[in-house]
């Protein structure tokens, strides 16, 4: 078995160095961008991550003298594979921090690698809220969402507009159950009912006997605890079972990305909720667009490809602020000591317990009548303030908060 997982790492694994040619250089940084290069999130993460990354180290050394050496690997979603390249590269490749991480499973295992070794780690796909909670780390900070904010935020604005029994399609491991509860604890709150749930295993194609338990559970609203291929799937056959007709649909991680495999059509009045849409203000319509000129399937980039981008930068200049890398420790509580400004979350801080704060922004999937173009998908329906946003600090169970 190690040496499959080793062949499969070496298979995987690639890199891009960027550095310009100068002199008496500072130390170098080493990035390792860590996600789903080939399955169900590849287009949702995968090498829009990476070329995000590279992106940020390019602007960084714009104005700087350091070096960014950029690598990645595929952890096929599989926490084994994951803490593996880990170990692989905090312990041979020094690689000084990881970045991205969608799949919750991945990211604890290599979250708990991380603190062992000392060194830091972007969450910038990885959803579950306990990493910033019980499993919280001082090498941590979780940059993009979690499922409290999708959940909670998501929750309330379908319940506001009469959803008041739930049924929950949620994928079955760590990210799908905590993006289930964190909805299902503000549905309860405010009075709804969880009529049921059912959960499917990662890279589903049929969803029809999901669907179809949803369907006659009576329930309101049909929510999806789901993200990736497995989302942009259960909608498309949600679609075509006309569930919209009756019943109120909430995609809880649902994303620019996964309309165009969709149409607007099918999904037209989907609400969601997201930290970034490319198209809010002249910063994100630059970067994007600059990102789309790059990118291999010119998509537009999501939330999650910004928070690569931003936790990035933010985390050089953290880096210079203690002149190197290699104590992840430090770097981190440089990240947390700085105000973060950037053009695609604005202005915000980082709390003691690795949680980003930044406002959350209720999105709705346009009418095909209202779309001017190519990926116009998506309208602000309502804006969540920072403070609002996030799980408050003391509900948290995080150590570093006591």
């Amino acid at each position: 078995m190690r040496t499959i997982i080793r062949a499969a790492l070496l298979a995987v694994a690639g890199g891009v160095i960027l550095s310009p040619a100068f002199a008496a250089d500072p130390k170098p940084v080493k990035v390792g961008v860590l996600n789903d290069m080939s399955s169900v999130y590849a287009d949702f993460q995968g090498p829009g991550s990476l070329l995000a990354a590279q992106m940020a180290a390019e602007d960084y050394m714009k104005t700087s003298k350091r070096k960014v050496e950029i690598i990645f690997a595929d952890h096929q979603n599989k926490p084994d594979i994951g803490a593996n390249v880990a170990r692989q590269w905090y312990d041979v490749d020094k690689v000084d921090v990881i970045v991205d991480l969608p799949n919750s499973a991945v990211a604890l295992a290599v979250n708990e690698i991380a603190r062992d070794k000392n060194k830091a780690v972007l969450g910038s796909g990885a959803g579950s809220v306990v990493l910033t909670g019980e499993r919280c780390s001082p090498n941590f900070v979780h940059w993009t969402y979690d499922t409290w904010s999708y959940g909670h935020s998501a929750a309330r604005a379908a319940y506001e507009q009469g959803g008041k029994k739930w049924y929950f399609i949620t994928a079955d491991y760590a990210f799908g159950h905590d993006l289930e509860k964190q909805a299902s604890d503000e549905i309860k709150t405010l009075g709804g009912t969880i009529i049921g749930a059912v959960r499917h295993p990662i890279g589903a194609s049929d969803f029809s006997s999901f669907l179809l338990q949803a369907q006659s559970s009576g329930a309101d609203v049909v929510a999806f605890a789901n993200a990736g291929g497995d989302l942009t799937n259960s909608l498309k056959q949600a679609a075509e079972f006309g569930m919209a007709e009756k019943q109120k649909i909430v995609g809880l991680i649902f994303g620019v990305t996964n309309v165009p495999a969709l149409g607007l059509k099918a999904v037209q009045g989907l609400q969601s909720v997201a930290p970034f849409y490319w198209d809010l203000n002249d910063g994100t319509r630059d970067w994007s667009k600059r990102f789309q000129a790059r990118h291999s399937k010119k998509m537009m980039p999501n939330d999650m490809h910004a928070g690569v981008y931003a936790a990035l930068m933010h985390y050089f200049k953290a880096v210079d602020k203690v002149g190197e890398a290699t104590d992840g420790r430090a770097v981190v509580a440089a990240m947390k000591a700085l105000p973060t400004d950037d053009p695609l979350f604005g202005k915000g801080t980082i709390r003691v317990d690795g949680r980003k704060l930044h406002p959350m922004y209720l999105l709705e999937a346009k009418k095909p009548a209202e779309s001017k173009g190519d990926w116009d998908f998506l309208k602000v329906a309502a804006t969540v303030p920072a403070d609002k946003a996030f799980r408050p600090l003391a509900e948290g169970n995080c150590s570093l908060a006591k």
